[in-house]
């Protein structure tokens, strides 16, 4: 297991985790639709909406530095239910479990970039966490200030290991049985139909009856109103869960970014990825597994 350590995360915190059959883990890029699948996969486990806390507590960001890593880890162990967890590290830098379940979520990098944008401008723990790694001599977070274009130079150059490598290292594993691949423009275009199938590849049978309750709950504007369901995001950004869970729209990115920057974007992608991912990273959809 490679080891990750940035100004926000760090696979050390793996150190102590104590796995059980049948855990759940989210992983994403950041900003690919990662709260609206722990949301998803919370309501599976809880279809009657009776969730023990809310999302973000239940599903906590195993290599987040902010919380204390013992907390967490007992945090964990305390959950009698199943287990449904978070993680934007790329697949070689987390542990794999046969008999887990691992649910990849992806979304055009674009799009990607401009909820980072919103994200960078509301976060007000910046200062905390780049004061740290300054200490511990790793590179720090940008700070958004207002220019989108600067900002995207910083993304694109990082972002060869936090967006295009984290892509390219699940799709290298599609053909697992234990990692399903999930696209944000699915989820946008058949919410239902995206979540009858992470129920049905983690083994959870929903009463036909409730299903459209399960399915109201998880639709992108009722999550973004519902803050005791998702969970209080004051602590960490302007605006709170409006704030955080702000637009989960696509394609603002073309009245934004040159002809020039949307080129380096495309060179970047196809550079970093089989033809086939890139594909799939731009435009969704289901991948076929190898024969």
């Amino acid at each position: 297991m490679k080891s990750y350590n940035t100004a926000v995360y760090t696979t050390d915190r793996w150190q102590g985790f104590k796995h059980r059959a049948g855990d759940i883990f989210i992983c994403t890029p950041a900003k690919c639709g990662t709260t609206w699948t722990q949301t998803i996969v919370t309501n599976l486990i809880f279809p009657n909406g009776d969730f023990p806390a809310p999302v973000m507590e239940l599903s906590p960001w195993i290599e987040m530095k902010m919380r204390p890593a013992d907390e967490m880890h007992a945090a964990l162990e305390a959950q009698t239910h199943r287990r449904v967890m978070k993680s934007h590290t790329p697949a070689d830098g987390i542990p794999w479990f046969d008999d887990a379940r691992y649910v990849f979520v992806c979304r055009d990098g674009r799009d990607a970039f401009m909820s980072m944008v919103n994200h960078m401008d509301r976060m007000i723990f910046t200062d905390a966490l780049n004061e740290q790694a300054i200490k511990d001599g790793i590179p720090p977070m940008p700070n958004f200030e207002g220019d989108v274009h600067a900002f995207f130079e910083h993304w694109l150059g990082s972002s060869d290991e936090q967006f295009f490598k984290l892509a390219s290292s699940y799709w290298e594993r599609k053909d697992q049985s234990n990692l399903l691949l999930v696209h944000f423009n699915d989820l946008k275009k058949d919410l239902g139909g995206q979540m009858r199938r992470i129920a049905g590849f983690l083994d959870i049978e929903i009463p036909q009856a409730i299903w459209p309750d399960v399915i109201s709950r998880c639709m992108f504007e009722n999550m973004r109103e519902n803050e005791a369901m998702v969970g209080d995001m004051s602590f960490g950004f302007k605006g709170g869960t409006k704030g955080f869970l702000f637009k989960g729209s696509n394609g603002r990115w073309r009245d934004v970014l040159s002809a020039e920057e949307l080129k380096r974007y495309d060179e970047h992608l196809n550079a970093s990825m089989p033809a086939a991912a890139a594909q799939w990273v731009t435009e969704g959809g289901h991948p076929t597994r190898s024969s």
